[in-house]
């Protein structure tokens, strides 16, 4: 089962021209969803404004190999570790959920057309990524939904209470879900196998197909947004926020945690302080 083409099984009901075209189309869906986002919201816009409002009220000139250094910090830090978390469980559960898609996605379009039929045997190795991609996504995302959520584990809402906004993290659950439910029928023969694919397929389009409504698009905004903040702490701005020192940003974080750190943990009120855990 774990080193079986799911893809290549279904070949003979269903045409892999016709599965690479939907692959294709998911694609084009995510472009034009981003694209419509971008345009709707005008985050390009608030951007680059934001971005030369920046530039122009700098009080330090950052050097073009302080440029690079910032974008390979913006890369490793904020986009390869999602270091913006604090909470290191959601943080975890965040790469879980991010890496096990990314690795899920790749396999899938490779598998298809590359070897979309049994003429053309898959490498055991594509099959078994495909599945530890779809099951970091489950472990990462229902390990959020159930117990990370800041409206369920601190403002003690149902875990079964939805919302619009919950709709990128719900279609991508119920995909990743649908299709390992169905791969594993499938190997077995087990009947029903077919219906599974058919809301896995469901699952998908909406996924993809709801970019605008999602936060599917932020992905493609994280890494820019994260860089612009870096670039501002850089040239002296700091995103025209207030500072302990313009001069030395890091001071000013250092300060905070040490206020933080020496809180008492009532408050001063007589009640005790949770422990933060959320954002």
């Amino acid at each position: 089962m774990f080193t079986s083409n799911p893809f290549a099984g279904i070949s003979s009901s269903i045409s892999p021209g016709l599965m690479q075209a939907f692959v294709v189309l998911m694609i084009v869906l995510v472009a034009v969803g981003t694209l419509f986002d971008i345009v709707h919201k005008g985050s390009a816009r608030y951007f680059f404004e934001n971005w030369r409002r920046s530039k122009s009220r700098s009080t330090k000139e950052v050097s073009g190999g302080q440029k690079i250094l910032i974008a390979i910090q913006t890369g490793a830090v904020d986009v390869l570790t999602s270091g913006e978390f604090c909470n290191q469980r959601r943080r975890v559960a965040h790469l879980l959920a991010m890496y096990g898609f990314v690795l899920h996605v790749v396999t899938t379009a490779i598998m298809v057309f590359c070897y979309p039929a049994p003429a053309t045997p898959t490498p055991a190795i594509l099959p078994q990524l495909w599945w530890l991609g779809g099951l970091m996504v489950c472990a990462g995302g229902y390990w959020f939904w159930f117990f990370i959520r800041v409206d369920v584990a601190a403002e003690g809402r149902s875990a079964l209470r939805l919302m619009k906004a919950d709709l990128f993290i719900l279609s991508l659950l119920a995909s990743v879900t649908l299709a390992l439910i169905w791969a594993c029928m499938q190997a077995n023969g087990i009947a029903g196998a077919n219906v599974v694919f058919g809301l896995y397929i469901l699952a998908t389009v909406v996924l993809f197909g709801g970019v605008p409504w999602s936060k599917f698009a932020h992905m493609f905004f994280k890494p820019a947004a994260a860089f612009e903040k870096r670039m501002s702490a850089a040239n002296g701005t700091v995103q025209n926020l207030p500072t302990l020192t313009r001069d030395d940003p890091e001071q000013q974080q250092r300060h905070s945690m040490e206020l933080l750190r020496d809180a008492p943990m009532d408050m001063g009120l007589g009640i005790k302080r949770e422990a933060p855990r959320h954002y």
